[in-house]
């Protein structure tokens, strides 16, 4: 297959999720706190993907701010990413309506009908994560424009199920709406595989920590940059009766002191000197304000390193747009290697 052939082929099999974003590539950049802010989404939208603003614990003047503050970087579309346990999700979602915002991805946790309408009725395409067959059917009941599914290999909070076994098992089962897939993915031979399984559109995270745009700080790059794969890794959890939300970051000094910790608050709520519930609140606080202190302070031994394990393909800071066209031409470059008149029958 020659590469105007397999050019047309990948515009085949991602415009269903080219049209639903709008974009040029049909490529979703990961919402990271901290780090996918007005520069980093500007420029993955302006390089003819999809940026998604991580909104985190913004408040809604915040937000507000960084929306308009990305409006006046790019002219092309871009989503917001919202937690549904935000306590004001309702404002935040208001905010977005009032300033045009085309698509809002609802995160952390199954988004209620009514948000889902409320953004809907506010004019945005409403995106949101299913980590099952069942929620997925669910969400798409409920009124949800498109889904994510993503991997185990993917940064920050995690599930348990790999990337591939999830596009397995939803693909083709669910077709009503695009399914955009994310975890692991870092290069455009792996998008093309799932497009080829029925995705309408990857989203990559990790890949673009190291985006010359990226605002993260130099330490917290080269931490990316000297990583392998097996570096990224899940936190652990030492007790069952005080579960942990596994999160999957590079291993450092940080990483080991949280299983020390844990061992403490657990030892001082066996012995009387706190209750259950405030132990289980210490650990959770463990971490809070460490993913700034890595990304923005550089402090990389004590600070929290979240990555996915696609960070072994990160070699060196790249513009956006380069990143972008990379993966795009690794994925044509897969097609044009075919050969064979059967080919050209595939998804017809």
């Amino acid at each position: 297959m020659n590469k105007a052939k397999a050019r047309q082929r990948l515009e085949l099999l991602w415009r269903r999720g080219r049209d639903f974003l709008g974009t040029e590539y049909a490529i979703m950049g990961g919402a990271m706190s901290w780090i996918s802010e007005r520069n980093l989404v500007a420029a993955i939208s302006n390089g003819g993907g999809f940026g998604v603003l991580a909104c985190g614990t913004m408040t809604p003047d915040r937000l507000a701010e960084e929306i308009q503050a990305t409006q006046a970087l790019t002219t092309r579309p871009f989503g917001v990413n919202l937690i549904t346990m935000h306590t004001e999700l309702e404002a935040l979602i208001d905010v977005c309506g009032r300033l045009s915002v085309g698509h809002i991805v609802l995160a952390g946790g199954l988004p209620s009908s009514t948000s889902i309408r409320r953004a809907k009725d506010l004019g945005s395409r409403v995106m949101a994560f299913a980590p099952t067959v069942p929620f997925a059917r669910k969400l798409v009941r409920t009124g949800i424009d498109a889904l994510v599914i993503e991997g185990t290999e993917a940064g920050g909070h995690i599930g348990p199920v790999a990337t591939s076994v999830l596009a397995q098992e939803i693909l083709p089962q669910v077709t009503e709406v695009p399914v955009f897939v994310a975890g692991g993915i870092g290069r455009g031979e792996a998008m093309l595989s799932f497009l080829e399984m029925g995705a309408s559109g990857c989203q990559l995270g990790t890949r673009f920590v190291c985006a010359t745009e990226c605002i993260a700080h130099p330490n917290f790059k080269q931490s990316f940059i000297k990583a392998s794969a097996r570096d990224a890794v899940p936190s652990t959890q030492v007790d069952p009766q005080f579960p942990v939300i596994p999160v999957r970051a590079l291993a450092n000094n940080a990483t080991r002191r949280f299983v020390e910790f844990q061992h403490e608050v657990i030892a001082r709520c066996r012995s009387g000197e706190i209750s259950q519930k405030e132990a289980q609140l210490q650990i959770e606080h463990y971490w809070a304000g460490a993913l700034r202190r890595a990304v923005i302070d550089g402090d990389t031994e004590n600070g929290s390193l979240m990555a996915g394990q696609s960070v072994g393909l990160v070699s060196r800071e790249q513009p956006t747009a380069e990143i972008l066209r990379e993966v795009v031409d690794q994925a044509i470059d897969a097609l044009s290697a075919r050969e064979g008149p059967s080919l050209s029958l595939v998804g017809q």
